[in-house]
């Protein structure tokens, strides 16, 4: 059983939005892969599913890393068409909102403690 139809299997059960964690506890050693970062995994496959399949893959983001089932968005929202997040929007500022750069603050040498020397140039006088 592949990863994503264990996923869906528990998506089913709950039928809610879950967090990947969530998905990961409640598959437990369902899941086929011996990864020892099965967040990772699971998070990674639904993502690269839903990525290729767009709006026909079974999943769905309903906020930043949590999914459901698309059938079930659809059944809870009422509405036949279900929107994906959208996380990659970019809202422009104004330039006076970013950030101004301050100058740099002089470098004043500094010497060792001990030392009497004031020769420029890197020469040692002793």
């Amino acid at each position: 059983m592949s990863t994503l139809a264990v996923v869906e299997e528990i998506l089913r059960e709950t039928a809610i939005p879950m967090s990947v964690r969530e998905i990961v506890e409640r598959a437990g050693t369902r899941l086929p892969s011996k990864s020892k970062t099965p967040d990772t995994v699971v998070a990674r496959d639904l993502s690269m599913d839903i990525k290729r399949k767009g709006d026909t893959s079974l999943f769905i983001r309903t906020s930043p890393g949590r999914y459901t089932l698309r059938a079930l968005a659809s059944q809870q929202t009422g509405a036949e068409d279900v929107t994906p997040l959208r996380t990659n929007t970019v809202t422009a500022q104004p330039m006076s909102a970013l950030a101004t750069r301050k100058p740099a603050a002089a470098a004043t040498p500094s010497r060792p403690a001990g030392r009497t020397d004031t020769a420029e140039g890197g020469g040692y006088v002793g």
